[in-house]
């Protein structure tokens, strides 16, 4: 028996409606999450000019988006996780926009490797206080059946906050200083976290779970009635003794070692191996971002919501589908010889490698219990940047140091290129993932 078995024919079961407040709360959650990966990304966008007048090298850039970012988060996820599953969640989101917006500020008026490195750190808190509770507070707005298509939604914030501060930012430098363009980026944070209290209003933790259509195979776990307050320890022990997060959480992170060393390093490597300007950049890589990694994670979100209908293992299927897709082309980019052709390879792992970011996230929160689902969004996210934030630009830069001693020319290139066994760990724990799953399919059938 396998668990796409359809039901017997019954009248359609209604689509579960969304009102105008999940809209708007979505929407504003959207807004700063651009914001959050917009002033995350700048660095990245901006690192030759950031190189030219500090003099830092790969290795030290690399820590500033790897190593350094993730190792406060992991300090502050989960304190900031827990005390948001136990307060309003929407001045937690408000608060952390605040205070990484102004981080971003200080970052544009560093004078020095160690100033830059603080400030750095700061902006950490941005994705510890403000993504986990906006997973948990869309989840709470829209029912089951939508969700997969909501979080695809916020999940575009990474590209299309990758894009404009591409856009914005290389412009900006080109016309003033790279800054400029910190400093006015970080000043519209610092306006939307004042108001986001006003606008989005904090939903009912679990209200809409009970009107959930039942899937074609069994759920993964209960949702029992529980406390309104899961205890701290409780929820972490849940979390990682449950192997089906714990290997989306890892597969995951070991994905990220790509997108976050290849993310944090695209632009200096187009500009310094393969000759782009910063003009280029910021119209020809902006589209590039944009399309592929929006229309990827759009894309998915919709698969997600289509396929886990009909089997939850399509939580884990897809990722791996997309990255054994995106590897061909991810060769085919490093290796091109002009960056024309590098930005049009280049579209085609945009476009794969990001399907492992709503599946995860939908799954974590379909996981587990209303009232740990921003402690547990957290913890999938403590996995996902310490292993990929922190290995991958970290890895990255100190790999291009090693190699430019005997390729001055090509370092980053090579670099890359080591990134490859990365894809094939990643997509073997997504086909693992899948085998958990079916099993446990096959056991709650069993009974």
């Amino acid at each position: 028996m396998t668990d796409t078995t359809v039901p017997p024919a019954g009248p359609p079961a209604a689509r579960p409606s969304v009102g105008r407040n999940a809209w708007v709360a979505l929407g504003v959650l959207w807004f700063i999450y651009v914001l959050n990966f917009l002033d995350r990304q700048l660095l990245s966008i901006l690192a030759k000019p950031i190189q030219d007048a500090l003099n830092i090298t790969d290795g030290q850039l690399g820590l500033l988006g790897g190593l350094y970012f993730a190792f406060f988060y992991c300090f502050i996820a989960i304190p900031v996780g827990w005390l948001a599953d136990r307060t309003n969640r929407v001045w937690v989101v408000s608060v952390a926009c605040g205070v990484w917006s102004a981080a971003t500020i200080a970052f544009g008026l560093s004078k020095n490797f160690g100033q830059l490195a603080a400030s750095r750190m700061s902006v950490a808190f941005g994705e510890a206080g403000g993504v986990p509770p906006s997973y948990a507070i869309i989840t709470d707005y829209f029912p089951p059946g939508r969700r997969g298509m909501a979080l695809g939604i916020y999940n575009l914030g990474p590209p299309v906050g990758a894009a404009l501060g591409i856009a914005f930012g290389a412009s900006i430098a080109a016309a003033f200083s790279w800054r400029d363009a910190f400093i006015a980026i970080g000043a519209i944070g610092v306006a939307v976290a004042l108001l986001t209290p006003f606008i989005v209003k904090e939903p009912r933790r679990g209200g809409l779970d009970q009107s959930a259509i039942a899937p074609t195979d069994a759920p993964l776990a209960p949702a029992p009635a529980l406390p309104a307050k899961a205890p701290f320890w409780g929820t972490a022990r849940s979390f990682f003794s449950n192997p089906v997060l714990v290997l989306a959480a890892l597969g995951s992170g070991v994905t990220q070692i790509v997108t976050y060393g290849l993310g944090n390093f695209a632009v200096l490597f187009l500009m310094r191996e393969k000759g782009m300007q910063l003009g280029d950049v910021a119209v020809w890589y902006a589209l590039v971002v944009a399309v592929g990694m929006g229309g990827g994670i759009f894309a998915s979100g919709y698969l997600i919501d289509r396929y886990t209908k009909r089997t939850r293992k399509a939580y884990a299927l897809l990722p791996a589908i997309s990255l054994s897709l995106a590897l061909p082309l991810y060769i085919a980019f490093v290796w091109a010889p002009s960056w024309p052709l590098a930005l049009v390879l280049m579209l085609g792992p945009n476009f794969l490698n990001y399907f492992y970011l709503s599946s995860s996230v939908a799954l974590v929160q379909e996981e587990v219990r209303p009232n740990q689902r921003v402690m547990s969004g957290a913890l999938l996210l403590l996995v996902m940047n310490f292993i990929g934030m922190g290995v991958g630009p970290t890895y990255v830069g100190a790999a291009s140091d090693f190699f430019r001693a005997t390729h001055p020319e090509n370092s980053l290139q090579i670099a890359l290129y080591t990134l490859i066994p990365v894809y094939l760990v990643a997509i073997s724990l997504f086909l693992w993932l899948s085998g958990v799953i079916g099993r446990r399919i096959k056991s709650e059938i069993a009974r």
